[in-house]
């Protein structure tokens, strides 16, 4: 009877594997199964996928000429080639995209991007591939008619645009082209470039921010790379460039950032606004893309606010957020639409193990721009009732979880522009006081609420062009200039009892000023030491400047904040 039911059990399985063997060759030749378990196959990328890519030149010479093809059947890249800087001409990239279930007998699935001047066809034949069509700007395409092409990990499923000879790629599944679009001559300084997608949008998991195993916990401030679109121009860079020798900004502030972070080791990147110098950045995707794959490569999370300038470049403050959202490793955070601005949000940071209780919350506001009533007050923006309640309600919902914590749990925030309190010259203050601070000339009372709700430490970035503060002279200033080298702690006080220090993160970035009086740029941290709830703060500067700790000092200590 037993050797029965194994023969049987056999012959059946041989009849289900040749019966879904002749069903998988009908279905590659003919496509027999639904699309509903399509979608579910390996390696397949429901959606759209890319079947061709051109490029679309127009003149304001010519009446007749459009930089836009048949919208019926194209999608265009909303980005200028040019990036709005050519004399006379325009230029775009269209992609054609079908829904995989859409696709004709004669369509073409693109597998493969490539930009040059020659044909790669020569070399493809010798490797047995597909050949190579040729299209506008030096792109050529490999596309293949076979079944199933769309269902190949090789299918291209969308295209972007991204600028500058050190543009690079931080999205899971996105390739950039190392050659430049070949436009004519007043286009080769953008260097546009395209980047690829490979099969369906990559599925994120936001990381969770955890106190390491020996109780401690370490975030970097990086306030004000002011990142361009291409390489940059240093401005005031200390040392002073030799020689004629040329002083790109962005490589060397990437540089800086990097090997302090490969240094120090941080678990959490705060960045505290101006990471895009709006003015120098006609994309501001390329530059935001730039600093977040600092942190991506390195798999270390990292939060976002944003400055003055962010949004004077390409995109708006919500569609910066949009974007930093969407990469890896982020979690910055939009906020509530009910409250002023874009990114008031908060992070918890887990106990150590496996412990679900936040051992500290960071809470990080936008701060905008300048000041929406300059005839009263000049110069900057001012936090806005409708944020300070989202903190004070938000603070006060998160305490009865925050007391199930058996130690001291820790509340800090970040925000960019130095709250008014800051220009007081009687507080205790630890680090370089060099300029007036440039804060808000009316004050919303921010620096109470973060007192009442027993928060730690404000830490602020602020990095102002002196063309803005040209505008500013009725602020009580000490100089024509600004908070382009503040980086001191001032300790605030309640009676004769420390209540909060507030921080300057110091300027990092060589496209923002800095270079005053020998001043090097610099980054802060905060060491966390939740085993004896104390906080250390201290600076690092450019490599080679230094490798020591700057204004080293402990501001939390048992919970509580302390005098230096």
């Amino acid at each position: 009877m037993s050797r029965r039911i194994v023969r049987t059990g056999v012959q059946l399985g041989l009849v289900a594997a040749l019966t879904i063997l002749i069903i998988f060759v009908l279905d590659n030749r003919f496509r027999v199964l639904p699309q509903s378990i399509h979608d579910h196959l390996p390696m397949h990328h429901p959606g759209l996928v890319v079947i061709d890519i051109s490029v679309a030149t127009c003149s304001s010479l010519s009446l007749f000429s459009t930089c836009r093809l048949d919208p019926e059947k194209w999608s265009r890249v909303e980005k200028d080639l040019y990036l709005n800087s050519g004399w006379m001409s325009n230029a775009y990239i269209h992609v054609q995209r079908k829904k995989e279930e859409e696709l004709l007998p004669e369509d073409k699935v693109v597998l493969d991007v490539r930009v040059g001047r020659q044909d790669p066809t020569a070399s493809a034949m010798r490797e047995g591939e597909h050949r190579w069509e040729s299209r506008p700007a030096g792109i050529w395409l490999q596309r293949t008619a076979k079944r199933h092409a769309s269902d190949s990990e090789k299918a291209i499923t969308a295209i972007d645009v991204l600028f500058g000879a050190d543009a690079v790629e931080p999205r899971q599944h996105w390739e950039i082209r190392d050659t430049p679009l070949l436009l004519d001559t007043s286009g080769e300084k953008q260097e546009a470039r395209l980047s690829v997608r490979r099969g369906p949008p990559a599925k994120l998991e936001k990381p969770v921010p955890r106190i390491r195993k020996d109780g401690k916990f370490k975030i970097m401030q990086v306030a004000d790379l002011h990142l361009s679109t291409g390489f940059g121009s240093c401005r005031d860079p200390v040392p002073t460039m030799r020689n004629g020798m040329t002083c790109d900004a962005d490589p060397r502030t990437l540089e800086f950032v990097g090997t302090i972070m490969d240094q120090e080791k941080p678990d959490l990147v705060v960045l505290t606004g101006d990471q895009v110098n709006g003015e120098t950045s006609p994309d501001a995707q390329s530059a935001i893309f730039k600093y977040a794959e600092l942190f991506i490569k390195r798999k270390i999370p990292y939060v976002t606010i944003f400055g003055n300038h962010d949004d004077e470049g390409s995109l708006s403050r919500a569609a910066s957020m949009e974007l930093v959202e969407s990469l890896p490793y982020s979690l910055s955070e939009a906020g509530h639409s009910t409250v002023d601005g874009v990114g008031n949000y908060y992070v918890e940071v887990l106990a150590r193990g496996t412990s679900h209780h936040s051992a500290l919350t960071l809470y990080l506001l936008d701060t905008h721009s300048y000041s929406p009533d300059e005839d009263k007050y000049k110069g900057y923006d001012w936090l806005k009732p409708s944020q300070i309640d989202w903190f004070k309600e938000t603070a006060q919902g998160l305490k009865k979880a925050h007391e199930a914590y058996t130690h001291f749990h820790m509340d800090m925030a970040f925000i960019h522009i130095p709250l008014p309190e800051y220009r007081k010259t009687d507080n205790q203050i630890v680090g370089g006081w060099k300029e007036g601070p440039t804060a808000p000339g009316y004050n919303s009372g921010f620096r109470d609420a973060l007192v009442q709700q027993g928060v730690l430490f404000v830490s602020c970035g602020q990095y102002v062009p002196r063309r803005r503060l040209l505008a500013f002279s009725s602020l009580t200033l000490s100089s024509a200039s600004s908070d382009h080298v503040n980086d001191y702690c001032s300790l605030e006080t309640d009676g004769s009892k420390p209540a909060l220090w507030m921080c300057y993160g110091g300027g990092s970035g060589f496209g923002g000023y800095g270079g005053y009086g020998g001043y090097l740029r610099r980054l802060r941290f905060f060491d966390i030491d939740t085993n004896e709830a104390r906080i250390t703060t201290y600076k690092r500067l450019e490599p080679g400047q230094s490798e020591d700790r700057i204004d080293e000092q402990i501001i939390v200590d048992s919970g509580r904040v302390v005098a230096a």
